[in-house]
């Protein structure tokens, strides 16, 4: 999913389409960036050195996940489970993602949860669950 208007994200994009994959019909945009509402807010519920727990507003993720690919490469991302409440609005991915940390050379394989709320075909909320002991592993080379 190369795109011109977000090369600085490139080593995220087997994650941006795996989200899409999961989100497909539901959102409107081409790239994940496009399909957030500009005061979208997204909760980290783990606790890693270094990301916020809170993020507000889309171009303040988009600024958040600038520097990823500094640390950590992402090559692969699948397993995907998809759960919908359409009544609410309220999509559940279940995904994995695999890479390399860029400083240690360690193998990343991580598994999330993601919540997100939808309305009016953007993404309004997103709440994240991850294994933060497998990202800590790979960027410290244990």
């Amino acid at each position: 999913m190369p795109n011109a208007k977000y090369p600085q994200h490139e080593a995220l994009n087997p994650f941006f389409e795996v989200v899409m994959r999961g989100l497909e019909g539901l959102v409107d945009g081409d790239h994940y960036f496009d399909t957030i509402a500009d005061d979208a807010e997204f909760e980290f519920l783990y606790r890693f050195p270094g990301w916020p727990e809170k993020i507000r507003g889309r171009e303040n993720l988009v600024a958040a996940y600038s520097g990823y690919g500094d640390s950590i490469k992402v090559h692969k991302a699948d397993k995907l489970a998809v759960h919908h409440d359409k009544g609410n609005g309220v999509v559940v991915l279940e995904y994995q993602v695999h890479g390399k940390a860029v400083r240690t050379g360690a193998t990343y394989d991580n598994r999330f949860v993601s919540i997100v709320t939808i309305k009016n075909r953007k993404i309004v909320r997103w709440r994240d669950y991850m294994d933060s002991l497998a990202a800590w592993q790979a960027l410290n080379g244990n």
